[in-house]
């Protein structure tokens, strides 16, 4: 099986080879020595200083000889000395601000640069390359560092969400220690991967700290992304991380702290008094009862703590750069039990070892260490009776096994937890070594390497005390796996102008190997508090492992032409192979075209007092889907204990082989406009369609075929949308300045064709995949409502007249709409119909106010949940919620109601999954708001501080949804809110130095 998973190595060394190529290059130039021009007697050395609009210094500004290699920075006080002629011309350039162009005679006295409004001048850096913002022909967005500096989340998606038009960031969890889900464009996947590609600095893949990342760049067209062909289906984020500028060296210190509370929104659960009142309507429950009322909700959940400490070191001469930072990052979850530790640390060098050759090591690691709830807490504070006492008369938490009751799950978490523990921790690695030559003026040559050691190791201990642990004796259940990873990009570069004629070209061979090793182990019978494996202290069982390996190989070409900075095109062409697949199908060749117009460039359009510039631009191109199992073309075997015979291990068939199987392919065509007007108001609109063939599906078998599924291609769905961003400098003065930026994005999903017209599913699945309806669409016995007469539940039910024609008619009868024929696509979905940010920035000398609002719209999320604790009496020893104001209870024959009339036992099977439990998921809500304030240069001077900055920030402070559950966030696609864990509320306090 391995040798049929991955290619043979000796291609991966052939990969190499221009690495070791440009290593005696090196060794070469370092044994010759750089040669360095000859000093020109007519230069003289310049001096100047670079402000901004506010007066203040600019650190760190390039000031560059045009048509000339020399090149300077600016230092923390924006001084700066240049070796040029009088009649030199000087390129002043900085991030954010407008590019400045003046002769070296002037450069003498105060430069001052403007903030740019639109960040057209910008350098972006998309794939394999970087390229100014406004000669794009593709649909990339870019999130600047500076919109990152106040960042108090070890998360890169959370600080995305709401920022970029088109893509849509869900978390389904407050856990600090899981993730978040990224859409870009919506789903276009049913059993492969949906997350966009992720490249740091340059390579696939990779690990980052946020509070490293200089920008992020959303790729989202074909001509953006498919450079990275196979895998760039989804979309591609490119992170760069900071480098350190030739200077003095800058110290910098990042620290916050702050505290964190449990979102619960429209959600309450009953007190006491409460649940006894609401139970004596339809049983009789023990007057005991009355005598406890614990809240079992504030026993789980808590205040916590979050902090987050970074310091950096960056600077070094015109020759060699370095950026050095250490964060120590600890965020203590909401439940109880549950936190996350992060140390990060990162050193990225850049050495120019002469004229030709520049050299690049990039180092970066984290060590994490998560605690999770033993118990799982969220089941016990959504469900647990406040009945029943937490704690005993002595101040500790009880057994349940031995008091009375009154709960379903005779289980107290509390006091398990004193014995029980889960954790894990975990190491990543990641090293580059990148290698550029200039082999001659217009053509460069280079190789970007990275190796990558993931290692994760946890534990889980009940204890033979604990009620969990109880039954075997105390558990303990240890797992431990390593992942390798190997890159090689290797890369030639062609630049050339001729006149008003410019060209590039570019071509890859790349190759990407990947190891992976798990191993588990459970052991049974331990004594108490002691979670170690041994054969003397218990019965070490169920040990399990596997190995997973796969590879890609790359090569591609791509031509980027531009005429008189008026007219772009771009081309590329990918072939891309992978092990995922089957034999008959493991390569595959995916294009892309570009192309756009700067109509401002143009003669009748210069000098427009209105219009500053105005851009049109197309693309259309294919990309692909590579991410499924590993092995998903070939026919596997399961070996476990069911499988035995005679005592002796055993396999059984598990899944089917399809050699066959092949890509998932994405056909994008983009429309694109982006209009400034007056240097104040920047708009940009897509419009696009992205179709994808090929579906790839884990299509369940029936038992006769002798295995359970099979991955195939089934078919196509496409999305189409429209996204537009407007940034408005609504005010634009020396010490006052407003800037508001809002987004949208509406997106369309519909499967467009199925093998054979069928509808995928599983049974009794809410979401089957059906052609002409969208992916997330909801298809369920339909709700209708309560019968006045009699507070019974009703559901619609689907019949046909002899004449095949649909009616519906209405039941009390459960199991007689639990069937396909009465199952019905509702036309309400979990993918949301709109999705945007607004960010409203205010600066008044030195304070900054800014604040940042996303919203969702038109979803709809199922609140399984309620099935525990809305139930109408079906389970009378589970907690119950308080009705909202707009929903009631029948009573009385006649009444107009929501809920059905409670019955021990519950009313009809009224708690069964229907479109009774599906909820409008919209909402907007107050991501952040922050206030800063930068102290006087004046009075930092005297304490040699270049820069300080102190803020107070609060994250999700208000939600408006009419979602019942705690939270209406939820991972969008799933569309399901299940005993959540709901998003925190944060405060924190932090200062920025500079030194």
């Amino acid at each position: 099986m391995r040798a049929k998973a991955k290619f043979q190595a000796t291609r991966f060394y052939f990969f190499l080879l221009p690495a070791f190529f440009l290593l005696s290059f090196t060794a070469n130039s370092l044994y010759a020595g750089a040669s360095e021009e000859l000093y020109n007697s007519i230069n003289k050395i310049i001096t100047g200083r670079v402000l901004d609009e506010d007066g203040n210094p600019l650190r760190g500004v390039t000031i560059k000889v045009k048509n000339a290699a020399t090149t300077a920075i600016t230092n923390e006080a924006g001084e700066f000395s240049i070796d040029a002629a009088d009649n030199a011309v000087l390129q002043i350039s900085y991030v954010g601000f407008e590019t400045l162009e003046i002769s070296a005679s002037q450069a003498s006295k105060t430069i001052t640069l403007k903030k740019s409004s639109n960040e057209l001048q910008d350098v972006v850096v998309i794939g394999y390359g970087s390229k100014k913002a406004k000669y794009l022909s593709s649909a990339a967005a870019v999130v600047s560092g500076e919109k990152l500096r106040d960042v108090t989340s070890n998360n890169i998606s959370s600080l995305l969400q709401g920022k970029v038009a088109g893509l849509v960031v869900s978390t389904g969890s407050g856990d600090p220690t899981s993730g978040s889900n990224i859409l870009i464009r919506g789903a276009g996947t049913i059993s492969a991967g949906s997350a966009p590609l992720v490249v740091v600095d340059g390579n696939i893949g990779g690990s980052y700290n946020p509070t490293d990342v200089e920008s992020i760049t959303v790729l989202k067209d074909a001509a953006a992304t498919g450079l990275y062909g196979s895998r760039a289906g989804n979309g591609v984020l490119i992170i760069t991380t900071k480098s350190g500028k030739a200077g003095k060296t800058k110290i910098d210190l990042q620290s916050s702290i702050g505290f964190n509370k449990a979102n619960t929104g429209n959600f309450e659960l009953m007190n006491g008094p409460q649940l006894f009142e609401y139970l004596s309507e339809f049983s009789t429950p023990d007057p005991a009862m009355k005598n406890t009322n614990t809240n079992w909700w504030d026993l789980a959940f808590r205040s916590s703590m979050t902090q987050s400490h970074t310091l950096s070191a960056s600077g070094g001469s015109d020759k060699t750069q370095f950026y050095i930072s250490g964060n120590y990052y600890k965020e203590e979850g909401t439940l109880i039990a549950n936190d996350k530790t992060a140390y990060n640390f990162r050193t990225n060098i850049t050495h120019k070892v002469n004229s030709k050759l520049k050299v690049s090591t990039l180092l970066n690691g984290i060590y994490t260490k998560d605690n999770y709830n033993p118990e799982g807490g969220l089941y016990q504070a959504y469900t647990y009776l406040p009945f029943d006492s937490a704690y005993g008369a002595n101040g500790l938490p009880v057994d349940s096994r031995y008091v009375n009751w009154y709960g379903r799950d005779e289980s107290n978490f509390l006091y398990s937890m004193q014995y029980n523990f889960s954790e894990a921790n975990s190491l990543n690695l990641n090293g580059d070594l990148n290698l550029e030559y200039q082999l001659t003026k217009n053509l460069s040559v280079g190789t970007y390497n990275r190796i990558n050691f993931f290692n994760y190791r946890s534990r889980s201990f009940y204890d033979k005390r604990s009620q969990g642990g109880a039954a075997n004796g105390g558990e303990l259940y240890n797992s431990s796996s390593q992942t390798r990873e190997m890159i090689s990009s290797n890369r030639l570069r062609f630049d050339k102008s001729f006149g008003v004629h410019n060209l590039s070209a570019l071509a890859v061979a790349e190759a990407n190997q990947s190891f992976y090793e798990v191993l588990s182990t459970a052991v049974k019978g331990l004594p108490p508090g002691r979670p170690f494996a041994s054969t003397a202290t218990g019965e070490i069982s169920l040990p399990q492992g596997g190995v997973n390996e796969y590879s890609f190989h790359k090569y591609l070409g791509q031509v980027d032409y531009n005429f008189n900075n008026k007219y772009f095109a771009v081309a590329s062409l990918v072939r891309d192979r992978s092990s995922r697949f089957g034999n008959n199908n493991s390569g595959a060749t995916f294009y892309q075209l570009g192309a756009s117009w700067i109509l401002t460039n143009e003669e009748f359009l210069k000098g427009n007092k209105l219009i500053d510039f105005l851009k049109l631009r197309a693309s259309y191109g294919t990309t692909g889907n590579a991410e499924i199992g590993d092995y998903a073309a070939l026919g596997l075997y399961s070996l476990s204990t069911a499988s035995s015979y005679a005592g002796l291990p055993g396999a059984a068939p598990l899944q089917k082989a399809n050699p066959d199987l092949t890509w998932e392919k994405q056909k994008s065509i983009n429309l694109g406009v982006e209009i400034n007007f007056k240097k104040r108001v920047s708009v940009t609109v897509d419009i696009y369609q992205k179709t994808s063939d090929d579906l790839l599906y884990r299509k369940p078998l029936p038992a006769t075929t002798g295995y359970l599924f099979v991955y195939e291609n089934i078919g196509s769905v496409r999305n189409r949308g429209l996204e537009f961003s407007i940034v408005s400098q609504n005010i634009k003065q020396k010490n006052f300045s407003w800037e508001t930026s809002l987004n949208m994005a509406f997106n369309r999903n519909k499967v467009i064709s199925l093998n054979d017209g069928q509808v995928y599913s599983s049974p009794g699945a809410r979401q089957p995949i059906g052609v002409g309806h969208d992916m997330d669409e909801w298809n369920m016995p339909v709700w209708a409502g309560v019968d006045p007469a009699n507070g019974d539940p009703l559901w619609e039910k689907v019949l046909f007249d002899a004449d095949g024609k649909k009616y519906i008619t209405y039941t009390n009868d459960y199991n007689s709409v639990a069937n396909e024929t009465s199952r019905q696509y509702l036309g309400k979905s979990a993918a949301p119909k709109f999705t945007g940010g607004i960010t409203n920035e205010i600066n008044f000398k030195g304070f900054t106010l800014s604040a940042f609002v996303n919203f969702v719209y038109g979803n709809y999320v199922f609140n399984d949940t309620r099935f525990y604790y809305d139930n109408d009496g079906n389970y009378d020893s589970y907690n119950s919620m308080v009705l909202p104001s707009q929903w009631t209870r029948w009573k009385n024959a006649g009444d107009i109601a929501t809920h059905p009339r409670p019955l021990a036992g519950g009313n009809k099977l009224s708690m069964s999954s229907s479109s009774r439990y599906l909820e409008d998921g919209s909402y907007i809500r107050l991501r952040n708001i922050t206030l800063g304030y930068n102290l006087p240069s004046a009075f930092l001077q005297r304490y040699k501080i270049s820069n300080a900055r102190i803020f107070v920030s609060g994250d999700n402070l208000w939600t408006g949804t009419n979602f019942t559950g705690p939270d209406p966030e939820v991972v969008l696609s799933a569309g399901e809110s299940s005993f959540k864990y709901p998003l925190s509320k944060k405060v924190m306090v932090g200062i920025n130095l500079s030194f």
